[in-house]
């Protein structure tokens, strides 16, 4: 079995009201527990929002630190999650049902490392 990154990016500004995220949500959750239910969850969660981040950033043998984003833009990794599958087209099944439920652009990339199963 293979491992797969599935991120997830969001526009910046605030989240859609409770009556439009709420059902999302409960769908998101849905998913998650098949994904479990499978034996493919290896791991997940949300992002706190980009201005929440910290930069490490090496320079002239120091390493700086600074506030905000890596990049300013539009979208943002918002949330991600890691599973294992068989391969890349069993990846993208499962992606395919996160950009179908929440309508956000959703990135599928594997690892560079086998997971040993």
């Amino acid at each position: 079995m293979k491992q797969y990154l599935l991120s997830m990016y969001q526009p910046q500004g605030d989240p859609p009201p409770p009556e439009i995220l709420g059902p999302i949500m409960q769908r998101l959750g849905v998913i998650r527990q098949e994904l479990i239910d499978s034996g493919a969850w290896v791991f997940g969660d949300g992002l706190c929002p980009p201005e929440t981040a910290t930069v490490l950033r090496p320079k002239d043998g120091d390493v700086l630190v600074t506030d905000g984003p890596f990049t300013e833009g539009k979208e943002y990794l918002g949330g991600f999650m890691i599973i294992k599958v068989p391969d890349l087209d069993a990846a993208l099944a499962w992606g395919r049902r996160y950009a179908g439920t929440t309508g956000l652009p959703m990135e599928v990339r594997p690892f560079q490392t086998d997971s040993g199963d």
